[in-house]
């Protein structure tokens, strides 16, 4: 973004960093999350998670990114090259425009998911289905079932929701994403507190013993003590955190980059994280559990936990409530979604935009265009090949492993070469409110750890049976196939395992394009001679 780009008031600074970390995790990942870890068991390593980690990463961020816009950068390869003298720390910048270009690619898709779903409940279009019905009726809009997807109408809805995303984008802060999340977050918070409400007193809605949103409530907010220092708890706690704050992401970073240099980031960073933690944890969890339980069952949902919930069973238990009821419901979830993804893949495309435009001088239109094209083009596997396993890939790699390294590589460098000394100066700069002194030594030390902890942990992670063997699902596991035959032509057609593998090759393509457009836009610098301080 232009240099001459700025927000138009605190409120919608606060308003649009809430949108950025509010978003679909918080509704659709979260609760998942927590009955899959114990339910209320899971609330305590989160919150542990989040003061130790979550809000030391959030003051990192926005100090970083304050202190690079002071020279005139917007996005993360040259906000870092700026706080050494190394110059390797600028590649490591580009985790924060490659994160989220492939995280955008697939989130704007789902993000389209809500759109869709939201019209067709505003005109009652799931009134009268059977649970399977809903289920088979996302199967066919998102094309599953046969060799490769064919979502005609989901791939339309696709198409428009980009456009909106990048007409916004193209009207930069003030006049695009702050409008945007001066509108969105209200609704959002109203639609989730009428969901809230509606679930905490649903009480018995099935037939089933347990089928009561209070059992759900329960489940939820009381821990089992005697699991909570299960380790696997503790990881997804913690890689909770990554999600729901979009830390180590580079979106912070582009924001707070526009902040003024004596402007407070201490107090703005915790309105942002705590009013992310209030959606998440009152409203989250709140909505999708209590009310599945209330009809379902405690046991059903923990069978049938997942993701898909949302589209493949919400819908059907809306429509339980009346014909204007399950109409309010429904536009009510599936709208507040909507808003959720809107002020997060927004967020997700000022790196980029920064970048091109202070190290190649494109205007906003031009920037924004590109970055429409760009992400038209990596979303394509992601919709065509759904059922192949690409989608989930690209979320593995951009929206998990990612966000890890690049965290643990901007809190060293913040801490450890730039200074700590220097770096808690920076937070400190125009506070509005007193830093307690201990974070000092949680940034250096603690976070740090904890974040080794979580690599480390996900890199080597213990396989099932005796003695030492890497699980499927880790990192090196991933990587190598582990317990799977590579195999990337059988019966003379193409396996998932070599969709999933060129879909890595298109990754790789991408990080390494991106480095390649940071050294070309380091060599530029050094031509002009650029650093300056506004």
């Amino acid at each position: 973004m232009a240099k001459s780009d700025s927000w138009g008031s605190r409120v919608g600074l606060i308003l649009a960093m809430a949108g950025n970390a509010v978003g679909l995790g918080n509704f659709l990942r979260f609760p998942v999350q927590a009955v899959q870890n114990g339910g209320g068991t899971f609330i305590i390593p989160y919150l542990v998670s989040f003061l130790l980690m979550g809000i030391p990463l959030l003051w990192v961020e926005w100090a970083m990114g304050r202190y690079g816009g002071r020279y005139g950068d917007h996005s993360t390869p040259f906000i870092l090259d700026n706080m050494t003298k190394k110059k390797l720390w600028k590649y490591f910048g580009v985790f924060g425009i490659f994160t989220n270009l492939g995280v955008m690619s697939y989130y704007t898709y789902i993000e389209s998911w809500t759109l869709s779903y939201t019209l067709k409940s505003a005109i009652g279009g799931f009134s009268g289905m059977t649970i399977e019905e809903v289920g088979t009726f996302f199967d066919n809009y998102v094309g599953s079932g046969g060799d490769f997807n064919m979502p005609t109408w989901g791939f339309l809805a696709f198409v428009i929701t980009l456009v909106l995303n990048i007409y916004i984008l193209s009207k930069g802060l003030s006049g695009g994403i702050e409008k945007v999340a001066k509108v969105a977050m209200p609704l959002l918070i109203v639609f989730g507190v009428f969901l809230a409400v509606k679930a905490i007193f649903l009480g018995q809605g099935g037939d089933c013993v347990d089928c009561d949103s209070a059992v759900g409530m329960s489940f939820l907010w009381e821990p089992d003590f005697n699991n909570l220092w299960d380790p696997k708890i503790w990881l997804a706690a913690a890689g909770q955190i990554f999600f729901t704050l979009s830390v180590g992401m580079g979106t912070i970073h582009c924001y707070a980059s526009y902040v003024k240099k004596r402007d407070d980031i201490a107090l703005n960073a915790m309105s942002a994280g705590w009013m992310n933690g209030f959606v998440e944890i009152v409203l989250g969890a709140s909505v999708v559990i209590p009310i599945a339980v209330g009809y379902l069952g405690l046991d059903w949902v923990k069978d049938n936990a997942g993701f898909m919930m949302a589209f493949k069973t919400m819908p059907f238990l809306f429509d339980k409530w009346g014909p204007i009821l399950s109409v309010l419901a429904g536009v009510s979830w599936f709208g507040l979604l909507f808003f959720a993804g809107v002020t997060s893949s927004l967020a997700m495309g000022t790196p980029w935009m920064g970048f091109m435009k202070d190290e190649f001088k494109w205007s906003a239109n031009k920037s924004a265009l590109t970055l429409g094209i760009l992400i038209f083009i990596l979303a394509l596997p992601t919709i065509f090949l759904f059922d192949k396993g690409v989608f989930d890939e690209y979320d593995y790699w951009t929206g998990t492993v990612s966000l890890v390294v690049f965290a643990l590589a901007e809190v060293i460098l913040f801490a450890w070469v730039f200074g700590m000394d220097k770096g808690w100066k920076e937070i400190n700069t125009g506070a509005d409110i007193k830093v307690p002194k201990a974070y000092k030594f949680i940034i250096k030390y603690v976070t740090p750890a904890f974040i080794i902890w979580i690599l480390f942990s996900s890199l080597f992670k213990q396989g099932d049976g005796d003695g030492f063997n890497l699980a499927p699902d880790s990192i090196i596991g991933q990587i190598f196939h582990v317990g799977k035959d590579f195999v990337w032509m059988k019966d003379g057609a193409f396996t998932d395992m070599f969709y999933i593998d060129m879909s890595r090759v298109l990754l790789l393509a991408l990080f390494g394009g991106l480095c390649v457009m940071v050294r070309k836009a380091q060599i530029r610098r050094n031509k002009e001679g650029r650093k300056y301080d506004n």
